[in-house]
C-alpha cells in the first residue's frame, strides 16, 4: 500500500498490444507561423501565468487526524503528533522512512522522464480533473484539432476498462492504457514504462490522462512540463478550496462544459476568484468541446508552452 495516499500498488496493467488504431508516428510536418501567444488567460481573464512553478511532492500527505470538534460545531481535523502515519502493526518511524524513500523514488523518475522527454522534444501536459469534467471528450476534441500539425500521443490512467483509450485511438491517435487497479492515480513509474511503448514520439505533444482525482495527483510529479486541471460548471465553484494541492500545482484551468451555463446556476467568475486565491497566477481558459468555446485560446496556449520549452519552429 501507498502510505503517502493509501492506495494499493502491484496491480498496475499496461495494455501491452494496443497502442495504435491506424497510426504511426511520423516526421512532423513545417508547422505554420503561429503568433507568439503568452501562457495567459484570455483578455476577459486576464491574470499572469507561472509556468515553470512545480509544487514539491512533499506538499502533498494524508496525516491520520485527531478530531477536535464541538457539538454542533464544525469538524476540523489536525494532523496528529509527529507524522501523523498509522497503520496496524507498524511502526510510525518506519511509515515515515516509507513515504520519503517512495516519494524521493517517484521524484528520481520523474527526473527522468523529464529529461527523456525533452530528448524527443516532447511536451507533455498532465491533465486532471475529478471524474465526469469532461477530460476525454475535451482532449478528443482536441486531438481532432492538432492532428496533422503535429505528433500527437496519449497515456489514458484509469482503475479499469480501456474504453477511453479506445476513444482517442478512434481519432488515429497512439494511446497506451494504464490500468492502476485499486491506485488512485498515475505514478512517473507508470507514465515511464507507457511512454517507452510509444516508439518514435519526436517533436509532438504527450497528453497524459489521469485518474479522476481531484486529491492524489497532485502529489506526483510525472515529469510533465504543466499540470492543467479541469473544473466543469456542474461541479460547486468551491472545487479549488476543498482540493486547493491540485488548483496550487496546475499551470491552466480549463473551465469545461460552458454550454450548459445556461441552464445552471453557478458563478465562474466565483469559480476563477477561488482558484487564484489558492494560486494568484493560475491561468484561465472557459472551454466547451461541445460548442467549440474556448477551443482557440487552449490550443494557442499549447503551442505558447511549447514555444516556452522551445519546441516550436
Amino acid at each position: 500500500m501507498c502510505t503517502v495516499c493509501g492506495c494499493a500498488s502491484g496491480e498496475v496493467r499496461i495494455d501491452p498490444d494496443r497502442v495504435f488504431a491506424d497510426a504511426r508516428f511520423e516526421p512532423a510536418p513545417p508547422a505554420p507561423r503561429i503568433a507568439r501567444a503568452g501562457l495567459v488567460a484570455p483578455a476577459h481573464e486576464a491574470g499572469r501565468s507561472d509556468t515553470h512553478d512545480h509544487p514539491p511532492a512533499s506538499a502533498h500527505r494524508h496525516a491520520v487526524a485527531a478530531p477536535v470538534a464541538d457539538a454542533g460545531e464544525d469538524l476540523h481535523c489536525l494532523p496528529a503528533p509527529r507524522s501523523g502515519l498509522s497503520a496496524a502493526g507498524i511502526p510510525e518511524s518506519r511509515l515515515v522512512r516509507i513515504e520519503a524513500d517512495l516519494l524521493a523514488k517517484n521524484d528520481a523518475i520523474a527526473r527522468g522522464n523529464r529529461a527523456h522527454f525533452a530528448g524527443h522534444r516532447v511536451l507533455a501536459l498532465n491533465l486532471v480533473s475529478s471524474p465526469g469534467s469532461g477530460k476525454t471528450t475535451l482532449l478528443v476534441r482536441t486531438l481532432e484539432a492538432l492532428r496533422g500539425r503535429l505528433p500527437l500521443a496519449v497515456i489514458e490512467g484509469d482503475q479499469q476498462t480501456s474504453n477511453d483509450a479506445a476513444r482517442i485511438r478512434a481519432t488515429g491517435v497512439p494511446a497506451v492504457q494504464v490500468n492502476t487497479g485499486k491506485g488512485c492515480h498515475l505514478d512517473a513509474s507508470m507514465v515511464s514504462r507507457a511512454f517507452d511503448r510509444l516508439h518514435g514520439m519526436q517533436d509532438g505533444v504527450l497528453f497524459i490522462e489521469n485518474v479522476g482525482n481531484l486529491v492524489c495527483p497532485a502529489g506526483f510529479d510525472l515529469g510533465e512540463a504543466h499540470k492543467v486541471v479541469l473544473a466543469s460548471v456542474t461541479e460547486g465553484e468551491d472545487k479549488p478550496l476543498k482540493y486547493p494541492d491540485i488548483f496550487a500545482a496546475s499551470s491552466l484551468m480549463l473551465v469545461s462544459k460552458v454550454d450548459l451555463l445556461p441552464h445552471l446556476d453557478f458563478d465562474v467568475d466565483a469559480l476563477v476568484a477561488n482558484a487564484r486565491r489558492v494560486r494568484p497566477g493560475i491561468a484561465v481558459i472557459r472551454v466547451s468541446a461541445r460548442t467549440g468555446e474556448g477551443m482557440e485560446a487552449w490550443l494557442k496556449w499549447i503551442d505558447a508552452a511549447r514555444t516556452v520549452q522551445g519546441l516550436s519552429p
